[in-house]
């Protein structure tokens, strides 16, 4: 008998390849939609637009997928963007560089990662309830901090420097974005943390037994998420100009659908870096274009939950699709 592997996993590249093209068809779809409904969202200020709004999702996004991949998730990233864009509008009023106040305002999403990798990893507290006690926890001491209030006065006139920086025709977040989305895909697909996060998600057991240390790899996931989550948070800032401690509700709920629409399983073990940022624009698209037809922000939180639900089931027909030809290969 043959060696199934390079079967195996020349199947699973097939299956990644129909997914990546389904949800490129799809964002087609929703563009050419668009496009004739309301001529101005092929505006080039209206794509440049909706390249800043998509890379807060897609950098944070590219941490989420490796998490769960791993089997794990992380309902603080709201919070954390929230806290970090305080963080480095404090850091500015302060006197302080603004390039340096940027790297505090993600060192701080950082450390609160640290705190998730603490609770899961050692505490050994479920990541859903220990991320959604982070997620209100930190939102409170955001609340303190600022006593509720915007943080406006004060700040550095180049606070908005993340924003408003451009390269030709294209904004400084383009080159963030596309900066992060290399790196992960490269660890995504090249890397041990990416291997091993696959195996984790995959069969936890067995990935332990087979001699990785999936605590460390998990805990590094998380550290990783809430450096991006930061860094998301930094960048809103900049773009507000002001630190807003009721940035990011929801957030993370935008980050988790693009990763689920992007092809990555809730129990683990599947994901992909590319479907996510393919995920995340078809999410931003809609809002974008919905915006525009002035489609209020009711049903606009209602055709969300309908495409997570979508994102789900697309997922799971996938998953089953490839298992049956597994089985009958």
């Amino acid at each position: 008998m043959g060696n199934p592997v390079p079967a195996v996993r020349a199947q699973r590249g097939r299956t990644v390849n129909v997914q990546l093209l389904t949800l490129l068809g799809i964002l087609a779809v929703f563009c050419v939609v668009y496009a004739f409904a309301t001529p101005s969202f092929l505006y080039w200020d209206n794509i440049s637009d909706l390249i800043r709004q998509g890379a807060f999702v897609i950098i944070t996004g590219a941490g989420v997928t490796l998490l769960m991949i791993s089997g794990n998730i992380d309902l603080s990233v709201g919070s954390i963007v929230a806290l970090s864009s305080c963080v480095f509008a404090f850091a500015g009023k302060a006197g302080i560089p603004t390039p340096v106040a940027a790297i505090l305002g993600a060192l701080t999403g950082m450390g609160i990662g640290g705190i998730n990798a603490l609770t899961v990893v050692k505490l050994r507290v479920t990541p859903f309830i220990a991320t959604l006690g982070t997620m209100y926890a930190v939102r409170g001491f955001t609340y303190i901090i600022t006593d509720a209030r915007t943080v406006r006065n004060g700040l550095p006139a180049d606070i908005s420097f993340l924003d408003t920086a451009h390269a030709g025709p294209f904004p400084l977040a383009f080159f963030i974005l596309l900066a992060i989305v290399l790196l992960f895909y490269s660890l995504e697909t090249k890397s041990l943390l990416g291997k091993y996060s696959f195996a984790i998600g995959g069969n936890r057991t067995a990935a332990i037994l087979s001699g990785i240390n999936a605590d460390a790899i998990v805990a590094r996931l998380y550290i990783i998420v809430g450096l991006l989550a930061g860094l998301s948070g930094v960048m809103i800032g900049s773009r507000l100009a002001v630190g807003e401690p009721n940035v990011g509700i929801g957030f993370e709920f935008d980050v988790i659908i693009a990763v689920i629409l992007g092809g990555t399983a809730l129990a683990g073990g599947e994901g992909s870096i590319l479907g996510m940022v393919i995920g995340a624009f078809i999410v931003e698209v809609i809002g974008n274009g919905l915006n525009k037809l002035n489609v209020l922000s009711f049903w606009q939180s209602i055709i969300k939950g309908v495409l997570l639900v979508l994102a789900v089931l697309l997922n799971q027909s996938l998953v089953r699709a490839r298992k049956r030809t597994r089985l009958t290969s």
